[in-house]
């Protein structure tokens, strides 16, 4: 019964991890292209 519960706890940790990893590559996106926007903007004036 231990082991699963370590193991549960294992998952869940990883679980969220996980999440902020791809929530932090979500923000790096949003903020390159934000980048390339502003830059086509700059350009075009």
């Amino acid at each position: 019964m231990r082991k699963i519960v370590v193991l549960a706890a294992v998952a869940t940790a990883l679980l969220v991890s996980a999440c902020n990893t791809i929530e932090g590559a979500g923000r790096d996106i949003s903020a390159a292209g934000r980048a390339v926007s502003n830059t086509a903007k700059d350009a075009k004036n």
